[in-house]
């Protein structure tokens, strides 16, 4: 993560200032999952390649070799198998370091996790360059995207078909983009033409300082930019990751989130779920949305509701 440390200013809510929280018995606190036994898994295999060649991101245009997909998939089977035996109710997103769609072993799994009575939500992090005949074979009401547009790589035009065609078909999906200067007219004009039911959201660029001025201007197309612009102070906050939203890797080894080392144990073994409990952030800042949103005092489970995982803001376009 990088150090943007600076305190948040509007448009973000005020709530997003907030002090500690002091942690409390899980039944006390506020969130859809308490009570229930429900847990957020964020999965994330060997697949490391994508089709895409983005400036900003390390992995574009990478490969990976036969073995490694073999393995990817092996893994990712795995993981379906386990998720398709639990007699609770599991939500997963998947957030490949690559493209994941373009896989064909990543939308048979999501097809068939949406099948399942007791998963709640499955959605992936995608540049929706694959075609969309897949979701013909899923269950629409449990299955979403969230979908990243790269203006460097893919033809407005044709991104946007996509998106209509989403829309269309009745997917569950939000759309997002960098907020890299280079790419703010491709936003404005994304925008104009997405569906106002759309959201689109943007992600402050890695390392770059905003002016109020230049943030006003990407707040006025995502109004919650605000929680990206700054890294939150995390340090002692209570947050969800590592008791109802845990982070999982191909190999089964579970951690409260992406951006915390430590291992709290193993898919596969069970030995995670003796971990699960209320525990504060250790990191001193959180700069990234699928980390911070399960920060408590941000209060965004009441912003995003049901559309955690996905990204979609509930009730858009109006906010609470």
């Amino acid at each position: 993560m990088n150090d943007r440390t600076l305190p948040i200013v509007s448009p973000a809510p005020a709530r997003c200032e907030s002090h500690r929280e002091t942690l409390r018995p899980a039944e006390e606190r506020a969130g859809r999952d308490a009570g229930d036994g429900h847990l957020s898994i964020l999965y994330r295999g060997p697949l490391a390649s994508c089709d895409y060649d983005c400036a900003y991101c390390p992995f574009a245009k990478r490969r990976d070799d036969p073995e490694r997909l073999r393995a990817d998939r092996a893994a990712l089977e795995r993981f379906t198998a386990w998720v398709a035996g639990r007699d609770h109710p599991v939500s997963v997103l998947f957030t490949p370091w690559g493209e994941a769609l373009v896989r064909s072993w990543y939308r048979a799994a999501m097809a068939e996790l949406s099948r399942l009575p007791h998963v709640r939500r499955v959605a992936v992090q995608t540049n929706l360059s694959c075609r969309t005949g897949w979701l013909a074979d899923a269950d629409l009401t449990r299955l979403a995207l969230w979908v990243t547009y790269h203006p460097s790589q893919v033809a407005h035009d044709r991104f946007l078909a996509k998106c209509r065609e989403l829309s269309r078909l009745g997917v569950r999906h939000s759309v997002g983009i960098v907020g890299h200067p280079d790419h703010l007219d491709a936003a404005r004009r994304l925008r104009a033409d997405l569906p106002a039911g759309t959201y689109l959201w943007v992600n402050a660029e890695e390392g770059r300082r905003y002016t109020d001025d230049e943030a006003a201007q990407w707040a006025a197309i995502d109004p919650l930019f605000g929680y990206s612009r700054f890294a939150h102070p995390s340090a002692g906050l209570a947050c969800r990751t590592g008791e109802s939203a845990v982070s999982v890797s191909g190999d089964g080894t579970v951690r409260r989130c992406h951006f915390i080392p430590e291992v709290i144990g193993n898919l596969y073994d069970g030995s995670f779920e003796r971990a699960l409990r209320p525990r504060p952030c250790p990191a001193a800042t959180c700069d990234c949305h699928i980390g911070y949103v399960h920060l408590e005092p941000l209060g965004l489970y009441d912003v995003f509701a049901d559309g955690v995982l996905e990204r979609i803001p509930t009730g858009w376009p109006a906010l609470p």
